[in-house]
């Protein structure tokens, strides 16, 4: 589901394979898994980056697999799951002491949108790929910390609106003119290469990681709940 290399100072996460890179219980064991791996080998300037293979950078929750129950209450009870199983992996990123990276590299909706925002920096690709919270279109409502981390991270009343309110697909050079997203790059080698440019460039200043940790949760006040709930559990 998930590969881990380590190369230099940084920590490179990558979702495998060329399907959708849906965010159901296997891929959330595997990724939390690493998380806790790369937060116990952490030193001062250790960074995270996230990528992926293929089209998507995630589909958001394995709705398949929720919609292959036996009933539609069941079908209930495991989106319900993954809701709440997937908590951990947005706390554990708000919590790594080190920068993060996302290099989003294709589509990434619901809770990929989500993941990718749950680190300190988005790159995307120019030519493909969208951000997309697809919650209005499918008639579900939005968890209560996917709501908290979109008022976090999107500063625009305007554009939050139109992306939980209207469904609205962005894509990596609207992306960063609204705000979204750090900066958008011409293919998927132009994105990595510019992603490890700025770890490499985040990993020289050394900054001792508990520090760096704390300020970033300090940014987030209304994300503290989350981090407190499940503070201790990596």
């Amino acid at each position: 589901m998930c590969t881990l290399e380590r190369r230099g100072d940084l920590f490179i996460v990558t979702l495998t394979g060329d399907d959708e890179h849906w965010i159901g219980p296997p891929l959330i064991s595997s990724f939390l898994s690493l998380l806790t791996q790369i937060n116990s080998q952490a030193t001062p300037g250790s960074v995270l980056i996230t990528t992926s293979h293929g089209r998507f950078f995630s589909n958001g929750f394995h709705l398949p697999w929720a919609q292959s129950a036996a009933s539609k209450s069941a079908a209930k009870d495991r989106i319900l799951h993954m809701v709440h199983i997937f908590k951990p992996v947005v706390a554990a990123l708000l919590s790594l002491p080190m920068p993060t990276i996302a290099a989003v590299s294709g589509h990434a909706a619901a809770a990929g949108f989500a993941l990718a925002l749950s680190h300190d920096y988005v790159l995307m690709r120019r030519d493909r790929g969208v951000l997309y919270m697809s919650e209005i279109d499918l008639g579900f409502t939005l968890p209560d910390y996917f709501a908290a981390l979109m008022r976090s991270k999107i500063g625009s009343a305007s554009v939050r609106r139109d992306v939980l309110l209207a469904g609205m697909k962005v894509n990596g050079e609207t992306a960063v003119k609204l705000g979204i997203t750090d900066a958008a790059h011409d293919g998927g080698e132009a994105l990595m290469e510019a992603a490890v440019a700025m770890g490499e460039k985040l990993a020289k200043r050394k900054w001792e990681g508990e520090a760096y940790a704390e300020i970033r949760k300090s940014l987030y006040p209304e994300m503290s709940p989350l981090l407190n709930e499940l503070s201790g559990k990596l």
